[in-house]
C-alpha cells in the first residue's frame, strides 16, 4: 500500500468522491485534517446509547438494539417501523417502500443508527436514518473487519458522512501512514509520560482500552495548549525587540494638575495598575497590556492618566472606541474630568493643558476637517474616535499611545491600521468591561500583560436585580412600570433596553401601531389555531416607546436611541440625557458600555433571555454609578427551568462579574470565545477547553515561557519550531495578535 504523511490530500488516499464529500461537509483537505476529526465520545460493545439523552434536532450517532419490526401497507406504499430501545426508552426509525430490510432489522439485533432526531407523538425517532448492524458474536472476522477493537468511536457526522463511514475514512488513511515524526521534545513526552504523537493518533481513533483513549486525547489537547502558548511566548519575545518612544511620568506638570482636580482619591486598585502602566510607559519598547475590570471599576480614568502622561511628553493618545455613543460619552467624559486642561489654546482654557478632538463617520465635513486639522498639527494631544479613526487621511504628528475600548469589537486589521499610523511602535492598552476568567485570558491574550480592577470607587451604590416572569406573573410587569414613575417622582432616570430596533417603525411610525397590533394579533391567532406554540416576537426600540408614552408612563418624557439615528441625533439625545431632560430612554445595547449617568437609577431589559451573561452585566452596570442605588429588572417570556431562566437567574444572584464570566463562558461555544477564526472547521483549536484544561494550559504556559527563553528561535527543537511557525503564518492564528 502506498504511505501518506499527514500533509497528503485526502484524495490521494480515500479517492475523489468521499475527498469531495468531506472536504463539503466537514472541510477535512489532508489525512491530518482528517485525523483532528476527533471521536466525540467511544461506546463499548453492549453498552447502549440513553435515548433519554437525544436532542431533538441533533444529528445523532446511537448504539441500540432493535425491539420490534413491524410492517403494514398504507396509502399505496409500504411502511416498516422499527422501535429500538435501550432497555428503559424507545425511539422509531421509519422506511418508506423499503419492505426488504425486514430481513436484516430483526428483533434482538444490535447496530449504530444515525439521523436526525425528532419528536412525533411524544417518542423520538430519527429521519432519514442511516445505520450498520454490529456483525453477530459468531461473525468473528467480519467483527474485526468492521468495527476494530471493543470501543467503537463516534464522530460529529453529516448526513452523507454517518459516523462509521467516517471511521472507516480513518482506519485507511491510519492504515496508509508513515509513522508520524513527533515534534514535542522528548524530555517533556517523558516528564508527562505521553505517547508519541503517532501513538496518540492511532490510540484516539482507534483505542484498544479507555484509559489509552484518554492518554492519546490529553496529549493532542495538551499539543494544542502548548503550540498556542509557544506563539504567544514568541509574540511577547517580538514585542520586545520592537524600538518605542518611552514616556515617563513626570512632576508638576499637566499630570499633577488634573489629579488635584479630581474630586475623589483612586482606590488602591487603580494605584496598582497606574503604576504597572507607569513602569510600561517608561520603557524602550511598547506597553502592550490588557486593562479589564468590573463595570464601574474606574478604568476610563486609569486610561486617561496614562493618555497624559504621554501627552506630557510631546505625544498624542488615540481612544479607539467602537461606536459613536461610546466615543461621543468618553468625549464628554474626559472633557469633564479634564475641566479647563482640554481647552488649551481656546478663551478659558489653561495654558498648561491640551486640546481634545472627536472624530466619528457621520461628522460634517467642516467638523471633521477642523479635527484632522488639530490632529495632523498635534494641538489635540487626545484623541477619541471610531472606526473613522483609521481611514486615510488621519494622520498624527506623534502617536504615542493608542487605547483600545472593548477590544473584541475590533479586528486585527483594524487596530494595525491604528498602530501603523505612529512613526514608532506605539505604547498599547486595551480595556474591557468584559470581566474574563484568569486561564481565558492567558490562552486568549497571552502576548499581553493583564491588569484588573476588581474595587469599585468609593460612592457606587449596589444594584439590586430581580426577574420578571411575564408566563407566570404577568401583572408584574405592571408593577415595573410603576416603579419607574415612582423613581422619577423622585427626581431619578431609568432605562428601558429593547433587544432590536423594527424597520417598519422606523419608516411608519406611531400611525403604524394600531395596524401592527392587529396583525400581531391575527398571526398569533392562526397559530393557536394549528396548535403550535407562538414564540412572542421581540420587543422593537420604536414600538415600545410610544406604546410606553401613551400608557403606563403617560407623563413622563420618553426618548429613543439606537444605532441607526444620526450621530447628531444621538449626541443629542444623550445629552439631553445626562442633563436630566430626559426621564426615560428606551434603547438598544448601543448603552452597553460606557454610558455614565450617575442619576439613572433604574433598568428594565425587555426579552432580557435573548441576551447573554455578560452583555446583561454590562446593561446593568449603567445603574447605580452614582449616590442612588440601582434597580434592574429582568423581562422573560422563558418558562421555568429551562436554561434561559437559568442563565437569567445567575445574573440576578450576583453582581460578580468573573463569576458571570465562568458561567457565559460555560454556556458558550469555545469558538466565540476565541473568536470568529476559532469557530471553523479547521480551526487549531479542536479540543481544548480553556476552563475544563486550566491545569493543562498553565503547565503548557510555564514550558512554552521556558522553551522560549531558553531557545527563542527553537533551533534545538527544529520540529516543534516548523509546527510554531505554520500557526503563526495560519490564519486561524490571526485572533491572537491583538496588536
Amino acid at each position: 500500500m502506498s504511505t501518506s504523511s499527514l500533509q497528503t490530500p485526502l484524495k490521494a488516499v480515500l479517492g475523489d468522491r468521499t475527498a469531495k464529500v468531506l472536504e463539503k461537509g466537514l472541510g477535512l483537505l489532508s489525512v491530518g485534517d482528517l485525523l483532528r476529526h476527533y471521536p466525540r465520545r467511544y461506546v463499548e460493545r453492549g453498552e447502549l446509547t440513553d435515548i433519554n439523552e437525544l436532542l431533538e434536532g441533533e444529528e445523532a450517532t446511537i448504539l441500540a438494539e432493535i425491539s420490534k419490526v413491524s410492517l403494514r401497507r398504507a396509502s399505496g406504499r409500504t411502511i416498516l417501523e422499527v422501535i429500538l430501545s435501550d432497555g428503559s426508552a424507545t425511539m422509531a426509525l421509519t422506511f418508506f417502500n423499503q419492505p426488504w430490510r425486514e430481513k436484516e432489522l430483526r428483533v434482538g439485533r444490535t447496530g449504530l443508527f444515525a439521523g436526525k432526531v425528532g419528536l412525533f407523538n411524544n417518542r423520538r425517532q430519527l429521519s432519514h436514518p442511516d445505520y450498520e448492524l454490529i456483525p453477530d458474536g459468531d461473525d468473528v472476522d467480519n467483527a474485526i473487519a468492521n468495527f476494530a477493537g471493543r470501543f467503537i468511536p463516534v464522530y460529529p457526522a453529516i448526513s452523507k458522512l454517518p459516523s462509521w463511514k467516517i471511521a472507516k475514512c480513518v482506519e485507511i488513511a491510519i492504515d496508509s501512514l508513515d509513522e508520524i515524526p513527533d515534534f514535542l521534545p522528548a524530555k517533556i513526552r517523558t516528564e508527562k509520560n505521553y505517547p508519541t504523537l503517532d501513538q496518540a493518533y492511532r490510540s484516539i481513533h482507534i483505542p484498544q482500552s479507555r484509559e489509552d483513549a484518554d492518554l492519546a486525547r490529553e496529549r493532542l489537547t495538551f499539543d494544542e495548549a502548548l503550540l498556542l502558548q509557544l506563539v504567544l511566548a514568541k509574540r511577547r519575545v517580538d514585542l520586545r525587540a520592537l524600538a518605542s518612544t518611552p514616556r515617563r511620568v513626570k512632576s508638576g506638570g499637566l499630570l499633577d494638575l488634573f489629579e488635584a482636580r479630581l474630586p475623589w482619591s483612586y482606590t488602591d486598585g487603580q494605584r496598582a495598575v497606574m503604576a504597572e502602566i507607569d513602569e510600561d510607559l517608561a520603557r524602550e519598547y511598547p506597553m502592550h497590556r490588557l486593562l479589564q475590570g468590573e463595570v464601574g471599576s474606574g478604568k476610563t480614568v486609569v486610561a486617561l492618566r496614562a493618555a497624559l502622561t504621554v501627552v506630557e511628553n510631546g505625544g498624542q493618545a488615540a481612544f479607539l472606541a467602537p461606536t459613536e455613543v461610546l466615543a461621543q460619552q468618553h468625549y464628554v467624559t474626559i472633557r469633564k474630568l479634564l475641566g479647563d486642561l482640554s481647552s488649551k489654546g481656546t478663551l478659558g482654557g489653561s495654558s498648561e493643558g491640551t486640546d481634545l478632538a472627536l472624530l466619528t463617520g457621520s461628522m460634517s465635513a467642516a467638523n471633521r476637517r477642523d479635527a484632522l486639522a488639530r490632529i495632523a498639527s498635534g494641538d489635540a494631544g487626545i484623541v477619541i474616535g471610531t472606526h473613522a479613526l483609521l481611514s486615510a487621511g488621519v494622520d498624527f504628528a506623534d502617536l504615542g499611545l493608542v487605547i483600545v475600548d472593548e477590544q473584541h469589537r475590533f479586528g486585527v486589521e483594524q487596530r494595525d491600521a491604528l498602530r501603523n499610523k505612529a512613526s514608532k511602535p506605539p505604547h498599547l492598552l486595551v480595556m474591557t468591561a468584559t470581566p474574563i476568567p484568569r486561564t481565558v485570558a492567558m490562552t486568549i491574550f497571552g502576548d499581553l500583560d493583564i491588569s484588573t480592577l476588581r474595587t469599585l470607587p468609593q460612592g457606587r451604590s449596589p444594584i439590586q436585580t430581580f426577574l420578571i416572569p411575564t408566563l407566570e406573573k404577568p401583572h408584574y410587569l405592571e408593577r415595573a412600570w410603576s416603579r419607574i414613575t415612582e423613581e422619577v417622582a423622585k427626581g431619578h432616570q431609568a432605562y428601558v433596553v429593547a433587544p432590536r430596533i423594527s424597520e417598519k417603525f422606523a419608516e411608519e411610525g406611531l400611525e403604524a401601531l394600531s395596524d401592527f397590533d392587529k396583525q400581531l394579533a391575527k398571526e398569533l391567532e392562526e397559530l393557536g389555531e394549528k396548535g403550535e406554540t407562538p414564540k412572542a416576537p421581540m420587543v422593537a426600540v420604536e414600538e415600545l416607546a410610544p406604546r410606553l408614552a401613551l400608557g403606563p408612563l403617560k407623563g413622563l418624557k420618553v426618548a429613543i436611541l439606537h444605532g441607526r439615528q444620526s450621530s447628531d441625533e444621538k449626541e443629542a439625545t444623550m445629552t439631553a440625557f445626562n442633563a436630566g431632560e430626559i426621564d426615560v430612554l428606551v434603547a438598544t445595547t448601543v448603552i452597553e458600555v460606557g454610558v455614565d449617568v450617575p442619576n439613572a437609577s433604574t433598568m428594565v431589559i425587555m426579552d432580557a433571555d435573548r441576551f447573554g451573561v455578560s452583555q446583561l452585566h454590562q446593561l446593568r452596570g449603567r445603574v447605580g454609578r452614582g449616590s442612588v442605588a440601582g434597580l434592574c429588572l429582568l423581562v422573560t417570556n422563558a418558562g421555568p427551568e429551562t436554561p434561559a431562566m437559568a442563565r437569567l437567574e445567575a445574573v440576578a444572584s450576583t453582581l460578580d462579574g468573573f463569576e458571570l464570566a465562568r458561567i457565559d463562558l460555560e454556556q458558550r461555544s469555545e469558538g466565540d470565545v476565541l473568536g470568529s477564526a476559532q469557530s471553523g472547521t479547521r480551526s487549531h483549536l479542536r479540543l481544548l477547553k480553556v476552563l475544563r484544561d486550566e491545569d493543562l494550559i498553565e503547565s503548557a504556559r510555564a514550558i512554552a515561557t521556558s522553551l522560549v527563553d531558553d531557545d527563542p528561535e527553537l533551533k534545538n527543537a527544529p520540529h516543534l519550531a516548523s509546527e510554531v511557525a505554520a500557526l503563526m503564518v495560519d490564519e486561524s492564528a490571526a485572533f491572537v495578535d491583538k496588536g
